[in-house]
């Protein structure tokens, strides 16, 4: 979590001052959510992301200077330079990528739990969305298939209760992990998305569950984002409840996770060590990111299609 977090909050501070193009989400506030999902998954899981999805590969443990590196549009990045903050992928993590458009990466899991079924090779399939993906028909399309062919896949939705400015409860029926039933899975509600023990013991059964061959899970974990929908944006209207906001603040994750942490007996201060130590890291991401060369504008179009030969 604290990696997500120094990231990201790098991250902000870099696109404030000019030093990466485009739009940038960030978790800051959801870390919780994403490192309990990841740390559920094994090494060779597969997931897919959304436009706000800096810390799934973190989460998976992707290096930290190829992903700044990406941010910037650098040559060294994990895609090259060609993704951004948008379209990040690290197969090496079982990443498969993520999309700016809403609820197009959910497929991209499926299919990747459809090949798991086929070769049997025991590997399963998480998918990230978030609330306003929850009412995308590409998502029940997916469900559903994966319902049929009892696929090892788990739909995880990271519920922050906005999309973009829109309350989720304005544009939501009912609540999102009941809609599972349809579609003969189980759905589990995670209330307090800031516990990340919660989120680990939720996901984990739906991985345990799917690895079995029992078939697909809906997890829907309850979470707030604590800075704007995208770095940098400002909108004329507070779109957000005061006091809302005040309490979801006074459940940072990280704050959460270290006075358990304190509770169980671990010394303050290697703790207070492990935050240098991740803050040191960040640091050296972006020395890489700055000696890192802009690529040649000769390799735009490489990497469209695969050189693999596939036989028939």
């Amino acid at each position: 979590m604290l990696r997500i977090r120094a990231f990201d909050e790098r991250a902000s501070k870099m696109v404030k001052r000019g030093h990466i193009p485009g739009t940038v989400h960030t978790s800051i506030g959801q870390e919780a959510q994403v490192v309990g999902a990841t740390m559920a998954l094994g090494d060779g899981d597969y997931m897919s992301g959304n436009h706000r999805s800096h810390g799934h590969p973190i989460g998976k443990g992707s290096p930290l200077g190829p992903l700044m590196a990406e941010l910037v549009g650098k040559a060294t990045g994990v895609c090259k330079g060609k993704g951004g903050s948008l379209h990040l992928a690290d197969f090496a993590v079982g990443s498969l990528g993520e999309s700016g458009i809403v609820g197009s990466s959910i497929p991209i899991a499926t299919g990747a739990a459809l090949s798991s079924k086929v070769l049997n090779n025991g590997k399963v399939a998480l998918a990230f969305f978030g609330d306003g993906a929850a009412n995308q028909g590409v998502l029940y399309e997916s469900m559903n298939l994966a319902g049929v062919w009892k696929l090892p896949m788990i739909f995880l939705c990271e519920n922050n209760q906005y999309a973009l400015s829109t309350p989720a409860h304005t544009v939501t029926s009912g609540v999102i992990a009941e809609r599972a039933a349809g579609f003969g899975m189980p759905g589990i509600r995670v209330e307090n998305g800031q516990d990340i023990l919660a989120v680990y013991e939720a996901v984990s059964a739906a991985v345990d569950r799917a690895r079995a061959g029992e078939g697909p899970s809906l997890v829907e974990v309850v979470t707030y984002r604590y800075n704007e929908h995208s770095e940098g944006l400002r909108l004329k209207t507070d779109y957000r409840d005061a006091d809302e906001r005040a309490a979801w603040l006074s459940k940072d994750p990280i704050v959460m996770f270290r006075e358990y942490l304190e509770g169980q007996g671990f010394d303050p201060a290697q703790l207070d060590e492990l935050e240098a130590d991740v803050l040191a890291e960040v640091d050296a991401a972006v020395e890489f990111t700055n000696q890192s060369p802009y690529p040649d504008p000769s390799v735009a179009f490489d990497d469209l299609y695969t050189d693999k030969e596939v036989a028939a």
